[in-house]
């Protein structure tokens, strides 16, 4: 399969959840990440692992642009895996003109945890886009996975990982004897790896510690490549 990081860039957020490239304000405190959506082309799919910010260049969607950039073109994607709601892993999915909501991706199939999406549409909180959010329920081309791991191909799992949000879900997937793995914000730098600790800021800080070290001795004796989505040097790990 090819990996490919489709890098939007480093930013630095701040309590708002605003995001700001490290470039435009060097100074400004908050934390500092990436935010790099992945395609993944295997030999049947084309498939995007969330979505960015849903930035736009010229008056067109950067993520457009990020993937013509690898000669793909956004209607040869055929899957989009969205690994839970904040803003900044989903925007990505389109925008409205004027009253109408217009799809980046309106050709590919769209896999969603219903459970994660319920719990996103009652928070009144700045990392969620509510009307977003209220936009994609009424997609045609959404997929509701309602249990707690399953396959969605012969090469794609997914599993209810729940520490960075109730029902956040990670994914695998497996081409011949290659594995890729992408736990999301249960594992989104490498340092999360380093340091073994229960962050705060997430919903079950304890629960995605203890699952990072599964997952870590899982990577070891398997050979994955981890995706790291907020990883603003390495975002993919290879074991």
């Amino acid at each position: 399969m090819k990996i490919i990081p489709l890098q939007e860039g480093n930013y630095v957020v701040n309590s708002d959840k605003e995001f700001r490239l490290i470039e435009d304000f060097p100074l400004d405190s908050g934390l500092k990440m990436a935010i790099q959506p992945f395609l993944i082309v295997t030999q049947n799919d084309c498939i995007l692992l969330d979505l960015g910010l849903g930035l736009k260049k010229n008056g067109k969607p950067l993520i457009h642009h990020l993937l013509e950039s690898h000669g793909v073109a956004p209607e040869q994607i055929t899957k989009i895996l969205i690994s839970h709601f904040h803003k900044d892993h989903i925007e990505g999915i389109g925008s409205f003109e004027e009253d109408t909501f217009i799809q980046n991706f309106p050709e590919a199939t769209i896999y969603l945890q219903s459970r994660e999406l319920d719990f996103a549409l009652s928070q009144q909180h700045p990392s969620y886009n509510l009307e977003l959010l209220n936009q994609l329920q009424s997609f045609s081309n959404v997929v509701k996975l309602e249990e707690d791991k399953g396959q969605i191909t012969d090469e794609i799992f997914y599993e209810v990982s729940g520490g960075h949000s109730p029902f956040h879900q990670v994914f695998r997937i497996q081409e011949n004897n290659e594995i890729a793995f992408y736990g999301a914000d249960d594992l989104p730098q490498e340092a999360y790896l380093k340091l073994h600790v229960a962050y705060k800021t997430d919903y079950d800080g304890k629960r995605a510690m203890k699952s990072r070290k599964k997952w870590e001795q899982e990577a070891k004796e398997q050979h994955w490549k981890v995706l790291l989505y907020h990883d603003m040097k390495k975002p993919v790990l290879e074991f």
